[in-house]
C-alpha cells in the first residue's frame, strides 16, 4: 500500500490541541511539522461535556496537577499528562472542510516543495469507518495536500467500549470491512486503464500500549489474515501503525482541604481513571515503537508498513530515541498542550542543526 512521506518527520499526535480550525491552521503553518494530524472525529460527533471530559498535566516526582482543562498550563516540570476526554466534539465532515480552507490558503508549489500531507484520526464501528475513507476518499480531489486516513481503535476512555485493538478478531473485521473498499474504489480504474498506477488514501491505525506478547501477536495475527482477505490481490491495507495511544486504568489523587484524598479530574463513570501520557509513557512507548518494528520485520507482507512514534517526546532527546527504535516519524502529544507549536520549533531546530 501507498507509504506516508512526512518530511521533516515530526508530527502531532491526535489530541486536544488539534481540534479546531484554528489549531489546526497553526500546526500546518509551522515550517517544523512534517504532517498535521486532526483530533479523531466521528461521522456525527461525540457528545463532549467539559465537566467529565477533562485533562490535567502533572509532575511524575510529586504528581502535583495543574487545573484541568487548562492549556499551556503548569510548570516545566509537569511533564505527565492524564486525560478522560474522548473524541472530538466536531463531526468528520467539518475537519474536511477545514482541511479544504488551510488548502485554499496554500500557496503554488515551488521547485522541491511539497505539501503537507493531512492525517485525518477518525473512529467509530467497522462499517462508520469504511464510511469515514469514503468521505475522505472523496475529499482528496478537492484538496491539494494528500490525506490519509488514521483509524483510532485504543482510545481508553469510552465506557462500556474496549478499544478493538487489543482483540485481533475486532481489529480484522476492520481491516477486511477497509480492503473491501479499497478494491472497490479501485475495481473500475483497473478495467478501463489496466496499466495505470492507482493510488488511494493511505491508511493507519493508532495502537493502545502493549504490554506482552500475545497482544503483539494478536495485531500482526490480524495484519497477515488482511493481507489474505479479499481482495486477494491488493496488500494488507495498512500503511502505517501509530504506536501508541494514552495508557488507560490510571489514576491521579489529590488531597482536600480536609486531608482525605479525591481524584483530581473527572471522568464519564465518575472514578477519574483515564488515559496516562507524556514522560511516564516514553520508556512504554519506545517498547512498543521497537516491538512492532521488529515483529513487521519478520513479515514480507508487512515490513514495508511505517510506524509513528507517539508517547512522551519532550525534546529533541526524546525524537531520536523513538527514531532509533524504528519510528520513521514522530507524533508529539502532552509538550504540545503544555507549550503550544513552539515544541517543534525547539525540536526541528535541532534536528536540521545536525543534519
Amino acid at each position: 500500500m501507498k507509504a506516508l512521506t512526512i518530511s521533516p518527520p515530526l508530527l502531532n499526535s491526535s489530541n486536544p490541541w488539534c481540534t479546531s480550525l484554528e489549531q489546526l491552521q497553526e500546526l500546518y503553518n509551522t515550517p517544523y511539522t512534517g504532517a498535521v494530524t486532526t483530533r479523531t472525529s466521528l461521522i456525527k460527533g461525540f457528545p463532549h461535556d467539559s465537566s467529565v471530559h477533562q485533562y490535567t498535566f502533572f509532575d511524575p516526582k510529586d504528581l502535583a496537577a495543574s487545573q484541568p482543562n487548562v492549556d499551556q498550563a503548569g510548570t516545566l516540570s509537569q511533564t505527565g499528562s492524564l486525560n478522560t476526554v474522548g473524541y472530538s466534539p466536531t463531526p468528520l465532515k467539518e475537519y474536511l472542510g477545514y482541511i479544504k480552507t488551510i488548502s485554499d490558503g496554500l500557496h503554488d508549489l515551488k521547485d522541491g516543495e511539497h505539501y503537507k500531507p493531512f492525517i485525518v484520526s477518525v473512529t467509530g464501528t467497522a462499517d462508520e469507518v469504511v464510511e469515514c475513507y469514503k468521505m475522505i476518499s472523496a475529499h482528496q480531489k478537492h484538496v491539494r495536500m494528500a490525506l490519509a486516513m488514521e483509524v483510532n481503535l485504543s482510545c481508553p476512555n469510552i465506557v462500556g467500549k474496549p478499544p478493538p485493538a487489543y482483540s485481533s478478531t475486532a481489529l480484522l473485521s476492520y481491516l477486511t470491512a477497509l480492503k473491501a473498499e479499497i478494491g472497490s474504489q479501485l475495481e473500475p480504474l483497473e478495467q478501463s486503464h489496466p496499466h495505470t498506477g492507482h493510488v488511494h488514501v493511505p491508511i493507519g491505525i493508532k495502537t493502545p500500549p502493549y504490554t506482552y506478547h500475545d497482544q503483539y501477536q494478536a495485531m500482526i495475527d490480524a495484519l497477515l489474515e488482511s493481507a489474505k482477505a479479499q481482495p486477494k490481490h491488493l496488500p494488507c491495507p495498512v500503511s502505517f501503525i501509530t504506536a501508541t495511544n494514552t495508557l488507560g486504568s490510571s489514576l491521579l489523587l489529590s488531597r482536600t482541604p480536609d486531608s482525605t484524598f479525591a481524584h483530581t479530574i473527572e471522568s464519564a463513570n465518575e472514578t477519574g481513571i483515564g488515559g496516562l501520557a507524556g514522560t511516564p509513557l516514553h520508556p512504554l512507548a519506545l517498547g512498543n515503537v521497537y516491538t512492532i518494528k521488529g515483529l513487521l520485520f519478520q513479515h514480507d507482507a508487512l515490513s514495508g508498513i511505517q510506524i509513528i512514534g507517539v508517547g512522551g517526546v519532550e525534546d529533541i532527546h526524546g525524537f531520536h530515541r523513538m527514531r532509533a527504535v524504528g519510528a520513521a516519524a514522530v507524533g508529539v502529544g502532552t509538550t504540545l498542550g503544555r507549550k503550544g507549536v513552539k515544541v517543534f520549533e525547539e525540536i526541528g531546530k535541532e534536528v536540521k542543526a545536525k543534519e
